[in-house]
């Protein structure tokens, strides 16, 4: 397997991965979902499980591959507000997870690296 073909199966796995976790704990994504959202939050953690299901298996199709990484990219910018209102929901929690919500947030680049890096594999094929 190529190192590009590799790259896209385990930004499927990690995408399609998020996906079910939206679905099988579902608390934890609500409480993360930015306050000046309308609606429900566990309406908004549902629909990101939808998407991110539809976008992982657009990645794993090479005819689908390049448009979902693009948009997966995307997502990956999208949710950083989700992440943000998590550090600082988190600021009176103890240390390390304060840490590690805090952390969260420098990883979004190199996700959004990693997807757009598959979105140009992909688009080179």
């Amino acid at each position: 397997m190529t190192r590009q073909k590799r790259s896209a199966v385990l930004l499927v796995g990690f995408v399609g991965g998020a996906a079910v976790l939206h679905f099988a704990v579902p608390k934890a994504f609500d409480a993360t979902v930015p306050r000046i959202l309308p609606g429900a939050p566990r309406a908004w953690t549902y629909g990101s499980g939808v998407v991110e299901l539809a976008l992982a298996a657009g990645l794993a199709h090479p005819r689908t591959r390049a448009a979902a990484a693009r948009m997966t990219a995307g997502l990956f910018v999208g949710v950083f507000p989700a992440n943000v209102q998590m550090a600082l929901d988190w600021r009176h929690r103890p240390r390390p997870q304060q840490v590690a919500a805090w952390a969260r947030l420098p990883v979004q680049v190199p996700l959004v690296l990693w997807a757009r890096g598959v979105a140009r594999s992909a688009e080179g094929t």
